[in-house]
Protein backbone atom coordinates (compact mmCIF):
# COMPACT_ATOMS: atom_id res chain seq x y z
CA UNK A 1 0.00 0.00 0.00
CA UNK A 2 1.22 3.67 -0.31
CA UNK A 3 1.95 5.78 3.39
CA UNK A 4 -0.17 8.41 4.12
CA UNK A 5 2.20 12.25 3.56
CA UNK A 6 3.57 11.86 7.12
CA UNK A 7 2.68 14.95 9.32
CA UNK A 8 5.35 17.12 11.02
CA UNK A 9 4.98 14.46 14.24
CA UNK A 10 6.70 12.03 11.70
CA UNK A 11 9.60 14.34 10.75
CA UNK A 12 11.89 13.54 13.57
CA UNK A 13 12.55 9.46 12.09
CA UNK A 14 9.71 7.24 13.37
CA UNK A 15 8.66 3.41 13.05
CA UNK A 16 5.67 2.78 11.36
CA UNK A 17 3.80 -1.07 10.64
CA UNK A 18 2.80 -0.79 7.29
CA UNK A 19 1.56 -3.23 4.56
CA UNK A 20 4.61 -5.38 2.30
CA UNK A 21 1.86 -5.60 -0.81
CA UNK A 22 -1.58 -4.53 -0.76
CA UNK A 23 -2.60 -8.21 -1.47
CA UNK A 24 -0.82 -9.21 1.41
CA UNK A 25 -1.94 -9.59 5.07
CA UNK A 26 2.03 -9.33 5.98
CA UNK A 27 2.74 -6.97 8.19
CA UNK A 28 6.63 -5.64 8.17
CA UNK A 29 8.11 -3.15 10.82
CA UNK A 30 9.89 -0.13 8.39
CA UNK A 31 11.78 2.77 9.58
CA UNK A 32 10.84 6.60 8.49
CA UNK A 33 13.59 8.44 8.72
CA UNK A 34 13.91 12.35 9.29
CA UNK A 35 12.81 14.60 6.59
CA UNK A 36 11.87 17.99 6.49
CA UNK A 37 8.00 19.58 7.13
CA UNK A 38 5.78 19.77 4.86
CA UNK A 39 3.93 22.91 4.01
CA UNK A 40 0.17 22.78 3.10
CA UNK A 41 0.00 26.44 2.83
CA UNK A 42 3.33 27.78 1.45
CA UNK A 43 4.74 30.59 3.04
CA UNK A 44 5.68 33.55 1.15
CA UNK A 45 8.71 33.96 -1.89
CA UNK A 46 10.99 35.93 0.52
CA UNK A 47 10.38 33.07 3.23
CA UNK A 48 11.05 30.38 0.86
CA UNK A 49 14.12 31.79 -0.40
CA UNK A 50 15.82 32.37 3.50
CA UNK A 51 14.90 28.79 3.80
CA UNK A 52 16.36 27.42 0.71
CA UNK A 53 19.54 29.22 1.49
CA UNK A 54 19.78 26.96 4.53
CA UNK A 55 18.82 23.99 3.67
CA UNK A 56 16.81 22.84 -0.32
CA UNK A 57 14.92 20.31 1.04
CA UNK A 58 12.50 22.71 3.64
CA UNK A 59 11.26 24.67 0.68
CA UNK A 60 8.86 21.94 -0.86
CA UNK A 61 5.27 21.40 0.02
CA UNK A 62 3.32 18.41 0.18
CA UNK A 63 1.36 18.51 -3.28
CA UNK A 64 5.22 19.05 -4.55
CA UNK A 65 5.69 15.57 -4.15
CA UNK A 66 2.74 13.85 -5.94
CA UNK A 67 2.94 16.88 -9.27
CA UNK A 68 3.88 15.32 -12.71
CA UNK A 69 4.28 19.27 -13.96
CA UNK A 70 4.43 21.98 -12.14
CA UNK A 71 5.65 25.53 -13.44
CA UNK A 72 5.84 28.55 -11.78
CA UNK A 73 7.82 31.86 -11.92
CA UNK A 74 9.69 33.19 -9.59
CA UNK A 75 10.60 36.65 -10.34
CA UNK A 76 11.84 36.86 -14.02
CA UNK A 77 12.24 32.74 -14.58
CA UNK A 78 9.89 30.37 -15.34
CA UNK A 79 10.72 27.84 -12.98
CA UNK A 80 9.48 24.32 -14.33
CA UNK A 81 10.02 21.19 -12.18
CA UNK A 82 9.55 17.40 -13.67
CA UNK A 83 8.28 14.57 -11.16
CA UNK A 84 7.58 11.77 -13.20
CA UNK A 85 8.99 9.48 -15.46
CA UNK A 86 7.66 10.61 -19.04
CA UNK A 87 8.35 14.20 -18.26
CA UNK A 88 11.78 13.85 -16.51
CA UNK A 89 12.98 11.63 -19.53
CA UNK A 90 11.43 14.49 -22.26
CA UNK A 91 13.53 16.74 -20.13
CA UNK A 92 16.87 15.03 -19.82
CA UNK A 93 16.85 12.72 -22.83
CA UNK A 94 14.75 14.05 -25.17
CA UNK A 95 15.28 17.50 -24.94
CA UNK A 96 19.31 17.29 -24.38
CA UNK A 97 20.07 19.71 -26.65
CA UNK A 98 17.72 22.56 -25.12
CA UNK A 99 18.36 21.55 -21.35
CA UNK A 100 22.11 20.57 -21.55
CA UNK A 101 23.23 23.74 -19.34
CA UNK A 102 23.45 23.57 -15.60
CA UNK A 103 21.39 26.05 -13.98
CA UNK A 104 23.02 29.18 -13.11
CA UNK A 105 22.86 28.82 -9.41
CA UNK A 106 24.95 25.48 -9.97
CA UNK A 107 27.84 26.98 -12.50
CA UNK A 108 28.10 29.97 -10.33
CA UNK A 109 28.37 28.03 -6.78
CA UNK A 110 31.04 25.85 -8.69
CA UNK A 111 32.74 27.52 -10.99
CA UNK A 112 35.24 28.76 -7.90
CA UNK A 113 36.00 25.39 -7.48
CA UNK A 114 35.75 23.48 -11.18
CA UNK A 115 36.37 25.93 -13.69
CA UNK A 116 34.83 24.80 -16.82
CA UNK A 117 35.22 20.59 -15.65
CA UNK A 118 32.60 18.73 -17.69
CA UNK A 119 29.97 18.57 -14.19
CA UNK A 120 29.10 22.22 -15.09
CA UNK A 121 30.65 23.00 -18.79
CA UNK A 122 27.79 22.55 -21.49
CA UNK A 123 28.15 22.26 -25.57
CA UNK A 124 31.44 21.67 -27.38
CA UNK A 125 33.44 22.13 -23.85
CA UNK A 126 31.31 19.12 -22.42
CA UNK A 127 31.02 17.17 -25.08
CA UNK A 128 34.64 17.56 -26.28
CA UNK A 129 35.28 16.50 -22.16
CA UNK A 130 33.39 13.52 -21.61
CA UNK A 131 34.24 11.66 -24.82
CA UNK A 132 38.25 12.12 -22.61
CA UNK A 133 36.97 11.51 -19.13
CA UNK A 134 34.66 8.98 -19.64
CA UNK A 135 36.80 6.55 -20.70
CA UNK A 136 39.10 6.70 -17.61
CA UNK A 137 36.13 6.13 -15.22
CA UNK A 138 33.94 4.09 -17.47
CA UNK A 139 32.40 1.05 -15.71
CA UNK A 140 34.62 -1.51 -17.95
CA UNK A 141 37.85 -0.09 -15.87
CA UNK A 142 35.88 -0.96 -12.00
CA UNK A 143 37.25 -4.62 -12.19
CA UNK A 144 40.91 -3.49 -12.26
CA UNK A 145 39.95 -0.53 -9.49
CA UNK A 146 38.72 -3.13 -7.07
CA UNK A 147 41.96 -3.97 -5.97
CA UNK A 148 42.77 -1.03 -4.59
CA UNK A 149 39.31 -0.28 -3.15
CA UNK A 150 39.36 -3.34 -1.06
CA UNK A 151 43.06 -3.38 -0.06
CA UNK A 152 42.12 0.48 1.45
CA UNK A 153 38.68 -0.66 2.58
CA UNK A 154 40.61 -3.45 4.88
CA UNK A 155 42.84 -0.36 6.22
CA UNK A 156 39.92 1.44 7.59
CA UNK A 157 38.01 -1.55 9.28
CA UNK A 158 42.01 -1.99 10.73
CA UNK A 159 42.08 1.35 12.05
CA UNK A 160 38.68 0.86 13.66
CA UNK A 161 39.57 -2.42 14.87
CA UNK A 162 42.66 -0.60 16.61
CA UNK A 163 39.84 1.28 18.70
CA UNK A 164 38.12 0.30 21.87
CA UNK A 165 34.85 -1.24 21.46
CA UNK A 166 32.16 1.80 21.22
CA UNK A 167 34.68 4.27 20.47
CA UNK A 168 32.89 7.32 18.97
CA UNK A 169 33.36 8.19 15.50
CA UNK A 170 32.14 11.04 13.00
CA UNK A 171 30.91 8.47 10.60
CA UNK A 172 30.47 11.45 8.15
CA UNK A 173 34.21 12.00 8.28
CA UNK A 174 35.28 8.66 7.96
CA UNK A 175 33.59 8.05 4.94
CA UNK A 176 34.65 11.23 3.53
CA UNK A 177 37.75 10.16 5.06
CA UNK A 178 37.89 6.46 2.99
CA UNK A 179 36.18 7.74 -0.47
CA UNK A 180 38.91 10.20 -0.46
CA UNK A 181 41.86 7.99 -0.34
CA UNK A 182 39.98 5.39 -2.77
CA UNK A 183 39.64 7.76 -5.66
CA UNK A 184 42.48 9.03 -4.85
CA UNK A 185 44.59 5.89 -5.28
CA UNK A 186 42.52 4.42 -7.94
CA UNK A 187 42.41 7.60 -10.29
CA UNK A 188 45.04 9.40 -9.43
CA UNK A 189 47.29 6.29 -8.31
CA UNK A 190 48.70 8.10 -4.88
CA UNK A 191 47.96 7.37 -1.56
CA UNK A 192 46.37 10.69 -0.34
CA UNK A 193 47.73 10.23 3.27
CA UNK A 194 45.74 11.43 6.33
CA UNK A 195 46.45 15.18 5.97
CA UNK A 196 45.92 15.33 2.76
CA UNK A 197 42.52 13.53 2.82
CA UNK A 198 41.94 16.08 5.67
CA UNK A 199 42.44 19.14 3.55
CA UNK A 200 39.89 17.57 0.52
CA UNK A 201 37.45 16.75 3.00
CA UNK A 202 37.57 19.59 5.38
CA UNK A 203 38.26 22.09 2.14
CA UNK A 204 34.48 20.53 0.96
CA UNK A 205 32.60 21.28 3.63
CA UNK A 206 33.68 24.40 4.27
CA UNK A 207 32.87 25.22 0.73
CA UNK A 208 29.75 24.04 0.58
CA UNK A 209 28.77 25.71 4.15
CA UNK A 210 30.12 28.72 2.76
CA UNK A 211 28.75 29.06 -0.85
CA UNK A 212 25.70 30.75 -2.24
CA UNK A 213 22.64 28.88 -2.39
CA UNK A 214 20.45 30.62 -3.79
CA UNK A 215 21.61 32.84 -7.03
CA UNK A 216 19.75 36.45 -6.84
CA UNK A 217 21.24 37.79 -9.99
CA UNK A 218 20.09 35.57 -12.36
CA UNK A 219 16.69 34.96 -10.57
CA UNK A 220 15.97 38.74 -11.30
CA UNK A 221 17.38 38.64 -14.88
CA UNK A 222 20.42 40.41 -14.60
CA UNK A 223 23.13 39.95 -17.21
CA UNK A 224 25.69 36.30 -16.51
CA UNK A 225 28.47 38.28 -16.87
CA UNK A 226 27.75 40.17 -13.58
CA UNK A 227 30.17 39.30 -10.94
CA UNK A 228 29.07 36.87 -7.76
CA UNK A 229 30.80 38.12 -4.58
CA UNK A 230 33.26 35.38 -2.95
CA UNK A 231 33.90 35.80 0.60
CA UNK A 232 37.39 34.53 2.00
CA UNK A 233 36.18 31.14 3.37
CA UNK A 234 35.33 30.15 -0.28
CA UNK A 235 39.07 31.08 -1.55
CA UNK A 236 40.36 29.62 1.41
CA UNK A 237 38.60 26.61 1.42
CA UNK A 238 39.25 26.12 -2.91
CA UNK A 239 42.73 26.62 -2.19
CA UNK A 240 42.84 24.20 0.32
CA UNK A 241 41.99 21.70 -2.32
CA UNK A 242 43.39 23.11 -5.45
CA UNK A 243 46.98 22.70 -3.60
CA UNK A 244 46.63 19.07 -3.16
CA UNK A 245 45.32 18.62 -6.88
CA UNK A 246 48.26 20.70 -7.85
CA UNK A 247 50.31 18.57 -5.88
CA UNK A 248 48.95 14.94 -7.19
CA UNK A 249 49.41 16.31 -10.57
CA UNK A 250 52.95 17.42 -10.22
CA UNK A 251 53.71 14.37 -8.45
CA UNK A 252 52.83 12.46 -12.33
CA UNK A 253 55.98 12.04 -13.76
CA UNK A 254 58.07 10.58 -10.97
CA UNK A 255 54.92 7.87 -10.71
CA UNK A 256 54.92 7.47 -13.99
CA UNK A 257 58.93 6.90 -14.47
CA UNK A 258 58.71 4.71 -11.31
CA UNK A 259 56.71 2.47 -13.53
CA UNK A 260 53.32 3.48 -11.13
CA UNK A 261 50.27 3.84 -13.61
CA UNK A 262 47.36 6.13 -12.68
CA UNK A 263 44.39 7.29 -14.65
CA UNK A 264 45.59 11.21 -13.72
CA UNK A 265 48.08 10.17 -16.81
CA UNK A 266 45.06 9.84 -19.03
CA UNK A 267 44.44 13.16 -18.57
CA UNK A 268 47.68 14.58 -18.71
CA UNK A 269 48.46 12.37 -22.40
CA UNK A 270 44.97 12.88 -23.60
CA UNK A 271 44.61 14.43 -26.75
CA UNK A 272 41.03 16.07 -28.30
CA UNK A 273 39.94 15.63 -31.91
CA UNK A 274 42.44 18.03 -33.35
CA UNK A 275 45.54 16.23 -31.29
CA UNK A 276 45.86 19.03 -29.07
CA UNK A 277 46.46 17.85 -25.21
CA UNK A 278 44.35 19.47 -22.39
CA UNK A 279 45.58 22.61 -20.82
CA UNK A 280 47.42 22.79 -17.41
CA UNK A 281 43.63 24.54 -16.38
CA UNK A 282 41.43 21.52 -17.58
CA UNK A 283 43.51 19.16 -16.15
CA UNK A 284 43.25 20.61 -12.67
CA UNK A 285 39.44 21.14 -13.52
CA UNK A 286 38.22 17.82 -14.70
CA UNK A 287 40.77 16.47 -11.69
CA UNK A 288 38.79 18.43 -9.07
CA UNK A 289 35.40 17.04 -10.87
CA UNK A 290 36.83 13.47 -10.43
CA UNK A 291 37.53 14.46 -6.79
CA UNK A 292 34.20 15.55 -6.18
CA UNK A 293 32.21 13.69 -8.00
CA UNK A 294 34.04 10.51 -6.62
CA UNK A 295 34.21 10.34 -2.72
CA UNK A 296 31.61 13.29 -1.76
CA UNK A 297 28.37 11.59 -2.95
CA UNK A 298 29.78 7.85 -2.02
CA UNK A 299 30.76 9.45 1.47
CA UNK A 300 27.36 11.04 1.82
CA UNK A 301 25.31 8.00 0.99
CA UNK A 302 27.86 5.59 3.01
CA UNK A 303 27.28 7.74 6.07
CA UNK A 304 23.73 7.80 5.48
CA UNK A 305 23.45 3.71 4.67
CA UNK A 306 24.94 3.24 8.75
CA UNK A 307 23.02 5.76 10.31
CA UNK A 308 19.46 3.91 8.47
CA UNK A 309 20.57 0.29 9.11
CA UNK A 310 21.46 1.59 13.00
CA UNK A 311 17.76 2.35 13.18
CA UNK A 312 16.94 -0.48 11.20
CA UNK A 313 17.88 -3.95 13.10
CA UNK A 314 15.95 -6.60 11.07
CA UNK A 315 17.51 -4.71 7.89
CA UNK A 316 20.69 -4.90 9.60
CA UNK A 317 20.20 -8.44 10.28
CA UNK A 318 19.16 -9.82 6.83
CA UNK A 319 22.46 -7.28 5.54
CA UNK A 320 24.65 -9.41 8.33
CA UNK A 321 23.37 -12.76 7.12
CA UNK A 322 24.22 -11.99 3.51
CA UNK A 323 27.44 -11.09 4.15
CA UNK A 324 28.38 -13.67 6.19
CA UNK A 325 26.91 -16.13 3.88
CA UNK A 326 28.75 -14.90 1.17
CA UNK A 327 31.75 -13.75 1.83
CA UNK A 328 32.85 -15.31 5.19
CA UNK A 329 35.89 -14.48 6.80
CA UNK A 330 37.75 -13.87 3.41
CA UNK A 331 38.49 -10.91 1.09
CA UNK A 332 36.16 -9.75 -1.64
CA UNK A 333 36.56 -9.29 -4.80
CA UNK A 334 34.76 -7.50 -7.49
CA UNK A 335 32.86 -10.25 -8.66
CA UNK A 336 31.24 -11.18 -5.66
CA UNK A 337 29.57 -7.65 -5.74
CA UNK A 338 27.23 -9.52 -8.23
CA UNK A 339 26.50 -12.04 -5.28
CA UNK A 340 25.78 -9.72 -2.92
CA UNK A 341 21.84 -8.61 -4.20
CA UNK A 342 20.78 -7.13 -0.37
CA UNK A 343 23.59 -5.02 -0.39
CA UNK A 344 23.72 -3.27 -3.20
CA UNK A 345 19.56 -2.78 -2.37
CA UNK A 346 20.42 -1.38 0.99
CA UNK A 347 22.74 1.12 -1.26
CA UNK A 348 19.69 1.72 -3.65
CA UNK A 349 17.48 2.59 -1.13
CA UNK A 350 19.99 4.51 0.74
CA UNK A 351 20.26 7.01 -2.57
CA UNK A 352 16.19 6.73 -3.16
CA UNK A 353 15.38 8.46 0.14
CA UNK A 354 19.11 10.80 0.47
CA UNK A 355 19.86 11.31 -3.02
CA UNK A 356 23.99 13.06 -2.80
CA UNK A 357 22.69 15.68 -4.96
CA UNK A 358 18.62 16.15 -4.51
CA UNK A 359 17.68 18.43 -6.68
CA UNK A 360 19.24 18.45 -10.92
CA UNK A 361 18.53 21.80 -12.50
CA UNK A 362 18.86 23.29 -16.01
CA UNK A 363 18.56 26.40 -18.01
CA UNK A 364 16.70 26.57 -21.41
CA UNK A 365 19.06 27.23 -23.82
CA UNK A 366 16.21 27.55 -26.30
CA UNK A 367 12.63 27.47 -26.67
CA UNK A 368 11.30 24.11 -26.02
CA UNK A 369 8.26 22.15 -24.32
CA UNK A 370 7.88 19.29 -22.51
CA UNK A 371 4.72 17.61 -22.06
CA UNK A 372 3.07 19.65 -24.06
CA UNK A 373 3.67 22.62 -21.73
CA UNK A 374 5.83 25.63 -23.55
CA UNK A 375 8.94 26.44 -22.43
CA UNK A 376 10.97 29.72 -23.19
CA UNK A 377 14.63 29.92 -23.72
CA UNK A 378 15.82 30.97 -20.07
CA UNK A 379 13.41 28.98 -18.39
CA UNK A 380 14.70 26.82 -15.38
CA UNK A 381 13.97 23.01 -15.48
CA UNK A 382 14.34 21.27 -12.45
CA UNK A 383 14.31 17.28 -12.13
CA UNK A 384 14.38 16.90 -8.02
CA UNK A 385 15.25 13.61 -7.08
CA UNK A 386 13.95 14.26 -3.45
CA UNK A 387 10.39 15.11 -4.73
CA UNK A 388 10.35 11.87 -7.16
CA UNK A 389 12.08 9.48 -5.28
CA UNK A 390 9.50 10.29 -2.74
CA UNK A 391 6.32 10.25 -5.22
CA UNK A 392 3.21 8.19 -3.27
CA UNK A 393 1.94 8.10 -6.89
CA UNK A 394 5.21 6.28 -8.19
CA UNK A 395 6.49 4.33 -4.85
CA UNK A 396 4.93 1.99 -2.33
CA UNK A 397 5.68 3.15 0.81
CA UNK A 398 7.73 6.34 -0.14
CA UNK A 399 9.14 7.73 3.32
CA UNK A 400 10.02 4.42 4.68
CA UNK A 401 13.69 2.38 4.44
CA UNK A 402 12.33 -0.67 2.83
CA UNK A 403 15.53 -2.24 0.65
CA UNK A 404 12.97 -4.98 -0.41
CA UNK A 405 11.58 -2.62 -2.73
CA UNK A 406 14.67 -3.29 -5.02
CA UNK A 407 14.59 -6.89 -4.98
CA UNK A 408 11.32 -7.33 -6.79
CA UNK A 409 12.38 -7.71 -10.40
CA UNK A 410 8.78 -7.30 -12.07
CA UNK A 411 8.94 -3.74 -9.89
CA UNK A 412 12.22 -2.50 -10.32
CA UNK A 413 12.19 1.42 -10.62
CA UNK A 414 11.75 3.22 -14.34
CA UNK A 415 15.10 4.10 -15.03
CA UNK A 416 13.46 7.65 -15.67
CA UNK A 417 11.53 7.46 -12.02
CA UNK A 418 15.33 7.00 -10.20
CA UNK A 419 17.43 9.06 -10.97
CA UNK A 420 20.57 9.24 -8.09
CA UNK A 421 23.12 9.89 -10.85
CA UNK A 422 21.02 11.89 -13.47
CA UNK A 423 19.77 10.57 -16.31
CA UNK A 424 20.10 10.94 -20.07
CA UNK A 425 23.67 11.92 -22.01
CA UNK A 426 24.60 13.73 -18.44
CA UNK A 427 24.16 10.49 -16.34
CA UNK A 428 27.34 10.21 -14.05
CA UNK A 429 30.19 8.65 -15.76
CA UNK A 430 31.56 7.23 -12.82
CA UNK A 431 28.03 5.74 -11.70
CA UNK A 432 29.28 1.83 -11.52
CA UNK A 433 32.54 2.67 -9.56
CA UNK A 434 30.51 4.63 -7.23
CA UNK A 435 27.92 1.63 -6.96
CA UNK A 436 30.78 -0.51 -6.75
CA UNK A 437 32.82 1.35 -4.05
CA UNK A 438 29.57 1.78 -1.75
CA UNK A 439 28.57 -1.81 -1.26
CA UNK A 440 32.04 -2.93 -0.96
CA UNK A 441 32.95 -0.72 1.83
CA UNK A 442 29.50 -1.86 3.47
CA UNK A 443 30.38 -5.55 2.76
CA UNK A 444 33.62 -5.40 4.10
CA UNK A 445 32.71 -2.90 7.02
CA UNK A 446 29.64 -4.10 8.17
CA UNK A 447 31.48 -7.93 8.61
CA UNK A 448 33.21 -6.55 11.32
CA UNK A 449 31.57 -3.59 12.73
CA UNK A 450 27.80 -2.42 13.60
CA UNK A 451 27.86 1.54 14.22
CA UNK A 452 25.08 2.54 16.77
CA UNK A 453 23.57 6.31 16.45
CA UNK A 454 24.74 7.85 19.80
CA UNK A 455 22.33 8.62 21.93
CA UNK A 456 20.76 12.05 22.08
CA UNK A 457 22.02 12.52 18.20
CA UNK A 458 18.93 14.76 15.94
CA UNK A 459 20.06 13.78 12.56
CA UNK A 460 18.31 15.75 10.10
CA UNK A 461 19.24 15.92 6.24
CA UNK A 462 20.65 19.31 4.69
CA UNK A 463 21.09 19.93 1.07
CA UNK A 464 23.31 22.91 0.20
CA UNK A 465 26.00 21.35 -2.79
CA UNK A 466 24.61 17.62 -1.83
CA UNK A 467 22.57 16.59 0.60
CA UNK A 468 24.44 16.10 4.04
CA UNK A 469 23.73 14.38 7.32
CA UNK A 470 24.38 17.24 9.00
CA UNK A 471 27.40 18.65 9.89
CA UNK A 472 28.46 15.76 11.30
CA UNK A 473 27.20 11.59 12.66
CA UNK A 474 28.50 10.74 15.60
CA UNK A 475 28.31 7.56 16.48
CA UNK A 476 29.42 4.49 18.58
CA UNK A 477 32.05 1.91 16.53
CA UNK A 478 30.49 -1.32 18.20
CA UNK A 479 32.38 -4.55 17.61
CA UNK A 480 30.15 -7.44 16.09
CA UNK A 481 29.56 -11.03 17.55
CA UNK A 482 31.93 -13.32 15.76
Amino acid sequence: MTLPIADEGLSKGTQLTVSVSPKSAEKTEAFVPPYPFRYEQMPPIWTLIGMAKKNFLSIWGMDDFQSRLRSTRVFTRELVICNRPDVVREAFQSNHRALQRKSPQMRHALEPLLGDGLFVSDTDTWAKRRKVVAPIIHGSRVPGFAPIMVDTIIEKREEWAARPDGAEIDALEEMAHLTAEIISRTIFGRNLGANYASEVVEGFSDYQRHIDQIDLISMFGLPEWLPRFRGRAIRKSKDRILKVLDEIIDSYSAQKDAGEASVIGGLLEARDENGEPLSRDAIRNEAAVIFMAGHETTANTLAWTWYLLSQSPETAAKLHLEIDTVLGDRTPTFKDVADLPYTKAVIEETLRLYPPVPILAREAMEDTEIGGKAIPKGSLVMVVPWLMHRNPVLWSKPDAFWPERFLQKSKRPNKYGYVPFSIGPRICAGLQFGMTEAILSLAILARKFEPKLKPGTDVQPVARLTLRPGADLPMLLQNRAA
